[in-house]
């Protein structure tokens, strides 16, 4: 299973970079202010997705999908497992140089 939640992840993750891309051209389209706004202040793009909804639906919708997607992904690949620390007896350490 966790080769299935890894590929949803990835598609997932293509999805939402496609959807979060479109979304910033669409901002550009509407206004150099909007585009710049949507690409360095924090939920500006939320918020231009909110006020332009006609035109931003889609591209956010999709997003949003690839979002969806990646959280399926994880639940299905389950927890990574825990390596823990070293076993009784193993040296982490580098080793000493000794002198000749």
């Amino acid at each position: 299973m966790g080769v299935i939640g890894s590929l949803l992840m990835g598609v997932g993750a293509i999805v939402a970079i496609v959807g979060g891309i479109w979304v910033l051209v669409v901002a550009f389209q509407e206004s150099i202010v909007w585009g710049l706004l949507s690409l360095f202040i924090p939920f500006a793009a939320l918020v231009f997705v909110i006020m332009h909804w006609n035109k931003a639906a889609k591209p956010f919708l999709i997003n949003v999908a690839g979002a969806v997607l990646m959280f399926v992904g994880a639940l299905i690949a389950g927890p990574s497992p825990d390596l823990g620390p070293p076993a009784v007896g193993v040296h982490t350490a580098a080793p000493q140089v000794l002198p000749c």
